[in-house]
């Protein structure tokens, strides 16, 4: 897949990173981190552990404020907006470590996606309840179960979220920050901890997000068959620090990449698979074709 989005024009950017820095007193987990991502794209952040991938994220999510630098989205500075704000504006996120309410239903979590859709509030809650709350209430629910069949997970709707085997908490997870109707999605690790088929699900997944339901995407993954196969752009990240950035076959050359994920140039790809046709990235591919 790769390449550029397909029907975004050129310089449609949604998100706008310039030289953020990020430090936790003595230690700087991130230094002057510049990147841009326009409307449509699929954009992944690789890297070794540590690098500041996770921290990358809190940062455009609102978890963190960065110590120095700027974040704009649709133009708008957003650098100290807090986290509820940005979802409110359209900036939804997954976890690396699974964020679900375990004691509630999957249909429940998922409607907490949904919360700051909604209309009513303190003032005009009795008077909006009686004009139309149930009415959106229906609208809502629609919405859900519009996400609940994409992701395949009607069979499970009305299960408590904690009983679920851990590939299917992270879809549902997914679905919950699908459901806020975001215009800018940041998956951490959505396949982390997943077997061979589980992956496949979840990649074809983010690709239909992407090219079906328009949805704008930054991903980390550690899987590299999974995201030179369906990104449209890669950035590197080592020691807080941008070391790569541009489309999945510049990256795979570039010897500074090669050097940080195995400390040395002249070695084996790092990103060549055991057995290239079996891999999840293999498997989109043959979906897409």
């Amino acid at each position: 897949m790769g390449g550029e989005p397909s029907g975004v024009a050129a310089g449609a950017t949604l998100l706008d990173v310039r030289d953020v820095s990020l430090r936790f007193g003595g230690l700087r987990a991130l230094s002057e981190v510049s990147f841009s991502v326009e409307k449509g794209e699929l954009f992944s952040i690789i890297g070794p552990n540590g690098a500041g991938k996770t921290s990358l994220l809190n940062c455009i999510s609102g978890r963190y404020s960065p110590s120095e630098g700027r974040i704009g989205f649709e133009g708008r500075d957003i650098t100290r907006l807090k986290p509820n704000k940005r979802a409110a504006i359209g900036i939804g996120r997954t976890f690396q470590n699974l964020a679900l309410f375990h004691h509630m239903s999957v249909l429940d979590n998922i409607m907490v996606g949904r919360h700051h859709l909604l209309k009513n509030n303190f003032l005009t809650g009795a008077l909006y309840w009686i004009g139309g709350a149930q009415k959106e209430e229906l609208e809502h629910r629609r919405k859900v179960e519009d996400v609940i069949d994409f992701l395949d997970i009607q069979h499970v709707r009305k299960a408590t979220a904690g009983t679920l085997s851990y590939g299917l908490r992270k879809r549902v997870e997914l679905a919950r920050a699908v459901a806020l109707e975001p215009k800018l999605i940041l998956l951490d690790e959505p396949m982390a901890g997943m077997n061979l088929e589980e992956k496949e699900d979840m990649a074809r997944y983010i690709v239909d997000l992407n090219e079906e339901w328009g949805m704008t995407i930054i991903m980390i993954e550690h899987d590299m068959g999974v995201v030179m196969d369906i990104s449209h752009r890669v950035m590197v990240l080592d020691f807080g620090r941008r070391i790569a950035h541009g489309q999945p076959a510049e990256v795979l050359a570039d010897p500074h990449v090669r050097k940080a994920y195995l400390g040395e140039e002249d070695v084996e790809d790092p990103f060549e698979q055991e057995a290239p046709a079996a891999t999840p990235g293999a498997a989109v591919r043959q979906l897409s074709a």
